[in-house]
């Protein structure tokens, strides 16, 4: 097996929070969710944490998910004891995810970002999506203009497909291709 390159591939976990890392997660929820209000899936403010952490159990076993949803696996990336960052594998595609959304969503919070976990989110996500969920091919996708995401999805073999309009929103998606077989 290929030795760990950078320290963000020697130190990086991709899980779910335990019920006693509630603090961690609120930290890194607002950290990031000004910017990105999207980072944590399913969460409402105030929410117990351990519903919460069942919710993502449910919906990883596609239990009552909510109208136009799929089955999906949402980690969180772990540094020690810090949240870096999250990935969100959706186990199949609606007809719009499969034009915007794709299988692997990824947030960094925005202190750890530029110190490549976004791209060991990713591989591990891609990894994930291959040996438990069976998936060959995955669709990531990214806005046109988000170098940042650009140059991880292309890391991890993403293959750009296409760029296409999205409604509603003045920027368009870029459609990678990941094979895993």
């Amino acid at each position: 097996m290929d030795q760990p390159r950078t320290s963000a591939e020697r130190a990086l976990i991709l899980r779910i929070p335990r019920p006693d890392e509630e603090a961690e997660f609120l930290r890194a929820h607002r950290a990031t969710s000004p910017e990105v209000p999207s980072f944590l899936h399913y969460y409402h403010e105030g929410m117990p944490f351990r519903r919460y952490l069942e919710v993502l159990a449910e919906r990883a076993r596609g239990e009552n998910l909510p109208p136009d949803h799929v089955p999906s696996t949402f980690l969180f990336a772990f540094v020690g004891a810090r949240i870096v960052g999250r990935a969100s594998i959706r186990h199949t595609l609606t007809d719009f995810l499969m034009r915007v959304g794709g299988h692997i969503g990824y947030v960094v919070v925005p202190e750890f970002r530029r110190q490549g976990y976004a791209t060991e989110i990713l591989r591990r996500s891609v990894q994930i999506a291959r040996e438990e969920l069976g998936i060959a091919r995955i669709l990531v996708t990214c806005d046109a203009d988000n170098t940042g995401s650009i140059k991880v999805i292309e890391k991890n073999g993403g293959i750009l497909e296409n760029v296409v309009s999205v409604p509603d929103s003045a920027q368009p998606k870029r459609r990678y291709w990941i094979r895993t077989d």
